[in-house]
């Protein structure tokens, strides 16, 4: 366990010996703000998929920290901003009788909340360039212009995944051990995988081209079998305003959640934030549940688990949830 000397003691936070975080930019950050608070606590990195079926449990007790990922009762500190992750009154009341700590707050990001917490206590300030951008990302703040511009912040937070253990744990020790964005950028092990993502990017770009269907304003795209990966700025780019938003369908058949290199078929739902007020236009989330119970996120941006019979099944009752969208579905 940390010493009775850490910054978490004196502030009156929990402490913690394990830390659990969304293996995206997003977590990885926020992993950076609470390892700078802990530099030996060790580092997991993992995927709403994972934890709620179960796959880490035996990584969460009192002693984990966990950030960006849905809500489990036996981690000691549960850091979170998504809207379907957040426990509700009775769980994070026996949450907190049985010795966790709660941080829920409706923040940009999960990196945002853990900085705002800690930044009295620790000092995080070489995170205070990069934490804006962040924001962005997570938020669906970016604009057409700054996608298309595709910079280097956007082609290192592509180049983050599971897959990549080596490379996320590199950034995660420049990020906590005091190293600036632009450090982290020029870091000669670093540059690699920014190219790697570039060159991804051009992969994707082509098959969002040739394989997403425009129905109703929901652009369908079909990357499972494809070996590449996208979030929705790609795809509602390349849309722009002929849609409100889009389901990506990723993964293969044959693939698993445990299984970084080759995942589960899963659909992500994401609105259209180049579009103006293009994010408070429907709760996507509802999409994301409708057969999934372990589904969800943020009402603009959330994804599950393909379930049986299989891709075709799910993408009809999506698309007939879309087109009798009214009322029901606004965001409220």
């Amino acid at each position: 366990m940390p010493p009775s000397s850490t910054p978490l003691k004196r502030a009156g936070l929990p402490e913690f010996s394990r830390i659990i975080a969304d293996s995206d930019l997003d977590g990885l950050c926020a992993a950076a703000v609470l390892k700078a608070a802990n530099p030996d606590a060790e580092v997991h990195f993992a995927h709403a998929a994972l934890v709620r079926s179960g796959a880490i449990d035996a990584l969460v007790d009192r002693s984990t920290a966990m950030v960006d990922l849905p809500f489990h009762p036996e981690c000691g500190w549960y850091l979170d901003h998504h809207q379907t992750n957040r426990p509700n009154e009775e769980e994070e009341a026996q949450f907190i009788l049985n010795g966790g700590t709660c941080h829920w707050e409706a923040t940009p990001s999960a990196a945002r909340l853990a900085y705002d917490v800690l930044s009295p206590y620790i000092d995080v300030s070489h995170l205070e360039e990069i934490m804006p951008v962040v924001d962005a990302l997570d938020s669906g703040q970016i604009t057409r212009e700054e996608f298309i511009e595709d910079g280097p912040i956007l082609q290192l937070a592509r180049s983050l995944s599971l897959r990549e253990s080596e490379h996320m744990h590199h950034v995660l020790t420049l990020l906590s051990q005091g190293s600036t964005l632009d450090e982290v950028l020029q870091d000669p092990k670093i540059s690699p995988h920014i190219e790697r993502a570039r060159h991804e990017r051009k992969a994707a770009q082509a098959v969002v081209e040739q394989h997403t269907e425009i129905i109703d304003r929901l652009a369908v795209c079909r990357m499972d079998e494809k070996g590449v990966r996208s979030n929705g700025y790609l795809v509602t780019a390349w849309a722009g305003e002929r849609a409100d938003a889009c389901c990506i369908i990723h993964g293969y058949a044959d693939g698993s959640i445990e299984t970084p290199n080759r995942p589960a078929l899963s659909a992500s739902f994401y609105a259209n934030s180049f579009l103006e007020n293009g994010q408070g236009r429907y709760d996507l989330s509802r999409l994301a549940t409708a057969m999934d119970p372990t589904g969800g996120g943020h009402a603009n941006a959330c994804g599950c688990r393909i379930q049986a019979p299989g891709v075709d099944s799910n993408l009809e009752t999506w698309l007939r949830m879309w087109r009798n969208r009214s009322e029901e579905l606004a965001i409220q």
